[in-house]
């Protein structure tokens, strides 16, 4: 197998197809539906990147999970009150041992999948509005949880439709690597990047790791990974040269293990 047959694998392997997410999903949705009122509960709904497609299975991201949040009829109350009645309600249908407070969400662990439950409002002025991280000095911030779902994809539209399988790719490296970015960072990083002359999934993946950079004031360990994978394409590059082609597969898989 070649390097990019691999990765096409890989990009493939990594797209979710677990139908029991979708029937939590469902079922989240209706309980939410049979606990709150209508006029407690304006909406709720996904977002991240379960709705952009970017999402992994399990086996590739044992840290994946589902954004939803619960948008509450804004009665002028501070965050930590919503964040109660989101408590309460996972209390009523959830076991103790699948619920835990992570400001500022409600996390909701089950065997194949966790919830991020965002509670927020809506303000004409301001848009949704979900409650600030902790070390924030404001109490609620601002935020567009679908913005970046158009920009990912226009970016895959005009990019031969590479853009995701990349950044599923990518986004198993980095769970492999201890999570270096926080995957909404890497996927911004990504549609960011320039992919000029770029026409198949490995162009694709050489780029973005050439252009793939931590900041000046990350973490040595986030440092040394990012150079590892980059030395790692360097050295499956070299091998390509020489026709050391299963050599080259060997090295990759280094850095993207075979499942």
């Amino acid at each position: 197998m070649s390097v990019q047959s691999y990765l096409d694998s890989v990009a493939k392997n990594a797209i979710l197809k677990d139908s029991s997410i979708t029937t939590s999903i469902n079922t989240l949705k209706n309980r939410l539906g049979y606990y709150f009122d209508s006029s407690a509960v304006i909406n709720h709904f996904t977002f991240g990147s379960n709705t952009r497609y970017t999402m992994l299975p399990r086996k590739y991201d044992q840290k994946s999970d589902v954004d939803y949040m619960v948008v509450f009829n804004n009665t002028g109350h501070q965050p930590q009150t919503y964040l109660n009645r989101l408590k309460y309600f996972v209390e009523r249908y959830y076991s103790a041992s699948e619920r835990k407070q992570s400001h500022p969400t409600i996390r909701l662990n089950l065997n194949h999948i966790t919830f991020e439950l965002v509670p927020a409002v809506y303000n004409v002025l301001y848009g949704y509005q979900i409650p600030a991280p902790a070390n924030n000095f404001e109490t609620w911030i601002s935020t567009d949880p679908n913005d970046f779902n158009s920009k990912l994809t226009d970016k895959n539209r005009n990019n031969h439709f590479l853009i995701k399988p990349l950044i599923r790719i990518l986004k198993y490296w980095n769970a492999n690597a201890d999570y270096v970015f926080e995957s909404y960072e890497l996927e911004q990083k990504i549609v960011g990047m320039n992919f000029l002359f770029c026409s198949n999934i490995k162009d694709y993946f050489y780029h973005a790791v050439e252009q793939l950079h931590c900041s000046y004031w990350s973490p040595q360990w986030k440092q040394n990974a990012v150079s590892k994978l980059k030395n790692t394409v360097l050295s499956v590059k070299a091998y390509e040269s020489g026709r050391w082609y299963y050599s080259a597969e060997l090295e990759i898989k280094k850095i993207l293990p075979d499942i």
